[in-house]
């Protein structure tokens, strides 16, 4: 792929950037089975969120060009072959992980529209109506977004600048692998679609992490890459299922309950490694601490996503412990801010290779590389400018049955909602283990 001429040349009908309904997170197709079951006439708003206030998207990113991206993913439908990979899915050991009900609803599924304003230079972008429906539009608007914007950077530099941009994003990554390589047992997933550089760098790293890692690479959330290239599909669940259940609850005491009653309702639709809980909700250290001993003895794995990894992991051992549950049984799936220090480099996230030499042995371990996979250009500009550099962007529920929706997580810094629910549930949920931390992307 000569990424410099493709990226100096890119048109709307050789590269929209949503190209198949399938070019999403696996874990949508899991959620979204479990939405059409259990809340079909549940109606929530899902609404677009740049924690990176500083670039001002509404200035860059042309709303019309905006609007075409939009516009083309609503006019995209399942295909019948790739309903025929969804029906034949057989990842997690498990057959018929999707029932005939949900392929009928999928062959027939129509995206809803959006609405789009702006305001103070920033997109207002949203999406409300049935959930099971508006479910699908949080990865689509977050690649579209991310990738809209490496086009913009795009038409400022010459042609030969973008072959030297893409040159020193290569170099990069290669010497990351090459600090992946060694490790012993390495499991790790690419989960980089939803804010990738493009969907065709996407594409690259995905090959080229098969290439050097060989079995240390174990799949990719990008459902639609996997059934490309017979990759195994990887993702569990994400936060958008507890806050709508806690935004349904009726009083205080429900509200506190929902986290499990969620997962008392996922484990009846699913089993074995696909039960993957995710604690920090609303806060982990409270999650753990009154979590029902079912949790601890049921499900299979954790994925902490907003405590940094070397804490949260020791903090899931001891709690494992507690409830006289081996922890080498069990396995913690990090995913949050992940990246490989490479000598010389500045590290941009949580390393990996040191995250895995800590824990080998003690207890299972995976890993889901995400934006310093597939949106690692910082510093690679020839220019030296930040164009290029990934945004800190998350589509997220706000609202379900027009009730607000909230999130908490283990950083004050990721909190959503209406500043008066934030300190309604901070009441309920308490503040154990809660910090303030810069966001990483």
């Amino acid at each position: 792929m000569d990424f410099a001429k493709r990226a100096h040349d890119h048109s709307f009908q050789i590269d929209p950037i949503v190209r198949s309904l399938l070019d999403t997170d696996f874990y949508k197709l899991l959620m979204g089975q479990f939405i059409y079951e259990h809340y079909p006439t549940t109606r929530v708003t899902f609404g677009l969120i740049n924690r990176t206030r500083e670039v001002r998207l509404a200035e860059i990113i042309p709303e019309s060009e905006l609007r075409a991206q939009l516009d083309q993913v609503r006019s995209l439908r399942f295909r019948h072959n790739e309903l025929i990979w969804i029906a034949g899915a057989t990842f997690y050991g498990k057959e018929r992980m999707f029932r005939p009900a949900f392929i009928d609803f999928l062959r027939a599924l129509r995206l809803p529209d959006y609405d789009l304003k702006v305001e103070d230079g920033q997109y207002v972008l949203t999406f409300s109506g049935n959930w099971m429906e508006v479910t699908w539009w949080e990865i689509y608007a977050l690649a579209i977004i991310s990738e809209l914007k490496s086009r913009a950077g795009h038409r400022l530099r010459r042609e030969l600048e973008l072959d030297f941009l893409y040159a020193r994003a290569k170099t990069r990554l290669l010497a990351k692998l090459q600090q992946l390589k060694p490790l012993e047992g390495l499991a790790l997933s690419e989960f980089g679609t939803r804010r990738r550089h493009s969907f065709l760098w996407q594409e690259w790293v995905v090959q080229a992490l098969a290439e050097v890692l060989g079995e240390g690479f174990v799949g990719t959330s990008n459902a639609f890459l996997a059934f490309k290239y017979g990759l195994d599909a990887k993702g569990t669940n994400a936060h958008e299922l507890p806050m709508v259940q806690a935004a349904l609850a009726p009083d205080n005491a429900a509200l506190k309950a929902s986290q499990y009653e969620l997962l008392r309702q996922w484990q009846n639709t699913y089993s074995g490694n696909l039960l993957v809980a995710l604690p920090d909700t609303f806060g982990t250290t409270q999650f753990l601490k009154d979590a029902p001993t079912w949790v601890a003895l049921n499900w299979r794995g954790y994925r902490p996503d907003s405590k940094p990894p070397i804490e949260a992991g020791e903090e899931i051992i001891r709690w494992l412990q507690r409830n006289a549950v081996d922890p080498k049984t069990r396995f913690v799936l990090f995913s949050d801010g992940l990246d490989v220090a490479v000598p010389g480099q500045r590290v941009r996230g949580e390393d990996i290779p040191a995250i895995h030499r800590l824990f080998a042995g003690r207890i299972g371990l995976a890993y889901g590389w995400g934006t310093n996979a597939t949106n690692d250009f910082r510093d690679c500009d020839p220019r030296g400018e930040t164009v290029f550099d990934p945004l800190s962007l998350v589509c997220k529920v706000i609202a379900a049955d027009g009730q607000p929706a909230v999130k908490l997580s283990d950083n004050f810094n990721k909190a959503t909602g209406p500043a008066a629910e934030i300190e309604r549930y901070r009441e309920v949920f308490g503040l154990d283990g809660v910090t303030g931390v810069p966001v990483l992307v």
